[in-house]
């Protein structure tokens, strides 16, 4: 029964995870669909290179890149980081124990660095899919908000957006599927998820085959959570 309530709990945190990397991630989507839009063509040229980096490496990586990235930035912050202006200097230093204080049963750095690296890799094919929505919307529509006298931000936001989530649904929904599932990885960090208190309980039980079926369980679970993206699609 402990066991049962080790996996209920790291399903909580893997639920949490995936939630946060999927609202942090929704808006780099944005912002990379931006990027990638700009007018000026090397600004776009330098978005689609950023973006095509992120997709092209292996989620494995990103997540150790961030990780082991995010711990040496606290070691340099440790030492003292000086910035140097013309007529100004000073030294940037932060004591490493802040990040990781000794009486609390909560590692999270580890949990950061999963939130980040899984908010990339989501808002780096979220935002195809939101470039798509885009261009399916007729170009008819901006030529009626400007007929209609809206400036383009309002023309955007009141006209734009709505039908471009309507397009692009479908595929985020997947996408958070992919997300869910990419959650896996964070156990190769000390994240306390799904994966890794499985991990422990196995070692502890010596039942493997047990113990995965039910987290494979609880996985399909969440994962019905696209069942009500398509029901919201239809609505």
């Amino acid at each position: 029964m402990n066991n049962l309530l080790f996996l209920i709990n790291a399903a909580g945190l893997t639920i949490t995870l995936a939630g946060i990397a999927l609202i942090l991630g929704l808006l780099l989507a944005l912002v990379f669909t931006a990027w990638e839009s700009a007018p000026w063509r090397p600004v776009a040229l330098l978005g689609s290179c950023w973006v095509t980096l992120i997709r092209g490496l292996p989620e494995l990586l990103v997540v150790l890149f961030v990780y082991y990235g995010t711990l040496q930035f606290i070691m340099l912050l440790g030492d003292g980081i000086n910035i140097n202006f013309i007529f100004w200097q000073t030294t940037w230093q932060v004591d490493p124990e802040w990040f990781f204080p000794q009486n609390s049963e909560f590692d999270f750095i580890p949990f950061f660095c999963g939130v980040v690296a899984l908010a990339l890799l989501y808002a780096a094919y979220a935002s195809q899919t939101l470039r798509g929505a885009l261009k399916a919307i007729p170009s008819g529509q901006w030529e009626s908000a400007h007929a209609l006298g809206l400036n383009r931000n309002i023309a955007f936001l009141r006209l734009i957006m709505p039908q471009m989530w309507r397009h692009a649904l479908p595929g985020l929904g997947n996408q958070w599927l992919v997300l869910l599932k990419d959650t896996a990885l964070v156990s190769l960090i000390s994240v306390n998820d799904l994966i890794l208190q499985t991990k422990t309980i196995v070692n502890r039980t010596q039942e493997p085959f047990t113990w995965y079926l039910i987290v494979a369980l609880i996985v399909s679970v969440i994962g019905t959570t696209q069942c009500a993206a398509a029901w919201f699609k239809v609505r």
